[in-house]
């Protein structure tokens, strides 16, 4: 840090970061790394000053013993005064740090435990907190001030190691954005230093990088004390959007696509079937008493490329003769992207729609073809009075193969895939294996890109970014994501996520690259017998 200054130890100039942040953190770490060489040092020198009164040496202790050996010539009492001061000094350098101790980024020692022990019991790391918006007497939404924080977020800033591990993990600092999700922590921490909890938010991180955010949930994930800067950026963007109705322009279009449509690509409820033209897909009107559910999700039931996703997983449901329905024109947007983006009360409404739905039919188990609607039927409904047994439809796929229901046609080529994890399948909900499983049955070859499973990189449509134009940096996440992909020499990228589907196939257009992309379902569907 002192010497070599890696970049990954510090964060770039355009980064809004408190001015007596980038000298503090480096005067607390030469404090405390003065303070205990000098407390060691001086042990070793006690140490020897004993040796030499004995007279002798101690074979376990090398260094020492030789240090000892300085001083031979002197006499009995200066070798006992000497060990005294070594000891006083060792000692006095301990206790005159700790005054300093709790203003410094070493107080993390006793702050994590409690960080670790104390946070709020959670489905996931990417569920919200409810907000009853029928409630009345709530005066304020999200974070406009950094006293608007619930405590576990101002106590997030005093677990902080600031290692600027979620700096280094974030998609949008590692593409030239102005995010830093540390530089957040640690703004926190210099202004609580200064005894005030009465800031704006936006002093501590800029609106820009706010926006940034693709709420992958990397952050959380690699931070090894808790922290969750995540939570921080979506409650600012809550009192962003619904407070002073400030964000995005390019978000009209999809607000209002769910507010009149009840999908973010305003395609009419009337159409909502119209990708199953031709296949038998049974409604929960024809087929009262499914053993699956299948929420189709609003890009397979209306984006064209997403469709194909949806007309493969039919045909491997009716292959393996599963008994299944869909809600049809009653399936509604879950909400995630509205709520990612801000708009609570968008997300209020579809959630409260999709639960008394759900509840009316009583589904025995709930499939998505979307990690997105996966996590948020299955981790934020629940705070509705929606609980359910919800499962991915590579998960599913995963059972059928394991029970016998559908075999492959593994006569073809040995196809080399590579599958990318999308961060809500993965990273949120831990579900990494199905996909990889169903390949492999498909007999191909699946190859790893260095950040893959719960570690996975982003594809930069999560967090609302889907709907908007992404931010300004060195480069794209999604071209960078997809650069991964081609350095493994795979023929195809396979996904698991219409969003992720979209931002791979722009990066493959945009690099030129012949590279297939494909949804698991679709590689399943072309090899079934």
């Amino acid at each position: 840090r002192y010497v070599l200054k890696p970049a990954s130890a510090t964060t770039r100039d355009t980064t809004l970061l408190n001015p007596k942040a980038r000298k503090g953190i480096l005067r607390d770490s030469a404090i405390v790394t003065a303070t205990f060489f000098t407390h060691n040092f001086m042990r070793m020198v006690e140490e020897s000053f004993h040796l030499a009164q004995l007279g002798h040496t101690d074979r376990w202790q090398p260094v020492i013993s030789a240090v000892s050996g300085l001083w031979s010539a002197w006499d009995a009492n200066a070798l006992v005064v000497g060990e005294h001061v070594a000891w006083w000094i060792s000692l006095g350098v301990v206790v005159a740090f700790l005054p300093y101790f709790p203003y410094s980024k070493h107080i993390h020692l006793f702050i994590v435990p409690f960080n670790f022990g104390l946070k709020p019991e959670r489905k996931s790391i990417g569920q919200l907190s409810y907000i009853n918006l029928d409630d009345q007497s709530i005066e304020r939404f999200g974070a406009a001030r950094m006293k608007d924080l619930g405590w576990e977020q101002i106590m997030d800033s005093y677990a902080c190691i600031q290692c600027f591990r979620c700096q280094d993990a974030c998609p949008a600092y590692n593409t030239g954005k102005i995010l830093s999700p540390a530089a957040l922590e640690i703004n926190k921490r210099y202004h609580l230093k200064d005894g005030t909890t009465d800031v704006p938010m936006l002093d501590l991180i800029s609106e820009e990088a706010v926006w940034a955010c693709t709420s992958c949930g990397a952050c959380v994930d690699i931070c090894p004390v808790g922290n969750e800067p995540m939570r921080d950026i979506l409650d600012i963007r809550r009192n962003l959007t619904l407070m002073e109705s400030n964000f995005p322009k390019q978000l009209e279009t999809a607000f209002k696509g769910m507010e009149r449509n009840q999908n973010p690509w305003n395609v009419s409820q009337g159409d909502r079937m119209k990708w199953a033209e031709g296949m038998n897909v049974p409604t929960i009107e024809q087929n009262g008493e499914p053993e699956i559910l299948w929420w189709v999700g609003c890009a397979p039931a209306t984006d064209a490329r997403a469709q194909k996703t949806a007309r493969a997983f039919a045909k491997i449901l009716n292959t393996a003769g599963v008994n299944y329905a869909v809600l049809g024109q009653n399936e509604a947007c879950t909400g995630d992207s509205a709520r990612r983006a801000g708009r609570e009360d968008i997300f209020f409404g579809l959630a409260s729609q999709n639960v008394e739905i759900l509840n009316e039919v009583a589904p025995k188990r709930i499939v998505t073809t979307c990690p997105h609607c996966l996590h948020t039927i299955k981790n934020e409904y629940p705070a509705f009075g929606g609980n359910y047994q919800v499962i991915h439809h590579t998960q599913l796929i995963n059972e059928l193969v394991g029970s016998g229901k559908i075999s492959m046609n593994l006569d073809g080529d040995n196809m080399k895939v590579t599958f990318h994890d999308p961060c809500y399948l993965g990273r949120h909900n831990k579900i990494t294996d199905p996909p990889r499983n169903d390949l492999k049955s498909a007999g191909m070859e699946v190859v790893e890109m260095p950040r893959s499973g719960a570690k996975s990189f982003c594809c930069g449509a999560g967090g609302a970014q889907m709907w908007k134009e992404e931010e300004a940096g060195s480069g794209r996440v999604n071209e960078a994501r997809f650069s991964e992909a081609k350095a493994t020499g795979a023929d195809t990228v396979a996904v698991g996520c219409p969003f992720c589907m979209s931002m791979m196939t722009d990066a493959s257009k945009a690099d030129g690259n012949p590279m297939q992309v494909k949804d698991v379902a679709e590689l399943v569907a072309e090899r079934l017998k």
